[in-house]
């Protein structure tokens, strides 16, 4: 069959680039055309764009490239319409893909959605234009199947692909990572403090005020590659601040504890078994609207998933220095660090476990196998 794969940043990539190897596993005469990145393309098939030409963030940013994005857009229809796809599969990145999903289905091509933009967050108003312009959505969070049943409309859940990423990944012996990183024998509290700029300086400015009250610990934050190494320069002037890029899985699998700004990351490291603490702190004006848009009862991903509050979550005033230490002080040892230790397992369990691509790529041949092949593949 002839697939249409269009991923919009490093994590669809990164998922992009695991249902590839399934699909070309399970379908030998596989066709894939897409828009990703260095992952997919090491993969196989045919790059059409590079995610890296239109990382547009925010709402000013995508204003001022308005011309480059209509631009995109106009492309990338006339390359569906050129390659004419038996199955077009969008991967997360709503602002581009959900444009292109409804000129898709109006085209009268299947479309398939993985990773569901976050309606269950905000702007719910949208599962209306998913009902009628996707043909199947997979979910990759427990509690996305039944938000969505809620509006009529089943969708089909197939694990989160996190758990493959961690499992295929090549394992780090801790001393080699020790030694080549220049870090000594402690145990070490890994920082992740987010992506852009803005934010990594508001989180690294709380972050790194606790450090003096844990000389028996190492703090290593992890670049963002986003990010030049350089920008992180001034922030890892303390003889007791590390710094490391482009190996964030390999920190957080010799971790002792995190401390994690909202995110993915808050994910993945409670998938390493790396007991946490969530901060996050925008600007007062961002942090008023967001809360009358968003209605969630928790901002992380663990406690989202589980119902329950696992992982601390400090946020906005309650991210300061005074509580982040006492935070940081109860998962070091104790009982709140051999909770979230259990409630971990839990949630590998809810989130489906391994082996998640080769489930999709199932999903997918089954839906279209007997369309494409009456007799089968």
């Amino acid at each position: 069959m002839k697939y249409y794969i269009i991923a919009g940043e490093a994590s669809g990539d990164l998922h992009g680039s695991n249902l590839m190897k399934a699909l070309f596993e399970a379908d030998k005469t596989a066709d894939i055309r897409f828009w990703g990145g260095d992952l997919m393309q090491n993969v196989g098939g045919t790059l059409v764009s590079h995610f890296k030409e239109r990382a547009f963030m925010g709402f000013f940013e995508v204003i001022k490239n308005l011309t480059k994005v209509l631009n995109f857009i106009k492309f990338c229809k006339e390359d569906i319409a050129t390659f004419q796809p038996d199955v077009i599969i969008f991967i997360d990145n709503s602002g581009f893909n959900l444009r292109i999903a409804k000129w898709s289905k109006q085209q009268g091509f299947r479309t398939n959605y993985y990773i569901s933009p976050q309606v269950w967050a905000s702007r719910a108003a949208r599962v209306e234009d998913i009902k009628r312009d996707i043909d199947n959505m997979f979910v990759i969070l427990p509690f996305e199947k039944e938000f969505y049943r809620k509006f009529d409309y089943e969708v089909t859940f197939v694990g989160h692909p996190l758990i493959d990423a961690i499992a295929d990944r090549n394992k780090v012996d801790i001393w080699d990572f020790r030694n080549q990183n220049n870090l000594d024998e402690r145990p070490i509290i890994a920082i992740l403090p987010g992506s852009r700029k803005q934010e990594i300086t508001k989180m690294l400015a709380v972050m790194l005020s606790i450090i003096d009250d844990f000389k028996d610990y190492q703090f290593v934050i992890a670049g963002a590659p986003s990010q030049d190494p350089e920008f992180y320069s001034s922030f890892i002037a303390d003889e007791n601040v590390y710094f490391v890029e482009n190996c964030t899985y390999d920190l957080l699998s010799v971790s002792h504890a995190a401390m994690v700004t909202s995110g993915t990351a808050t994910l993945e490291t409670a998938l390493f078994k790396v007991p946490e603490v969530v901060c996050y702190k925008t600007s007062w004006i961002s942090y008023q609207i967001g809360k009358r848009l968003v209605k969630l009862k928790y901002i992380s991903l663990v406690n989202l998933i589980l119902d329950k509050e696992v992982v601390t979550e400090l946020i906005q005033e309650t991210f300061n220095t005074k509580r982040l230490t006492k935070e940081l002080t109860s998962i070091l040892k104790g009982p709140i660090r051999e909770a979230q230790f259990e409630a971990y397992h839990e949630l590998e369990t809810k989130l489906g476990g391994a082996d998640r691509s080769n489930v999709l790529s199932k999903h997918f041949l089954q839906s279209y196998c007997r369309l494409f092949h009456p007799l089968g593949l």
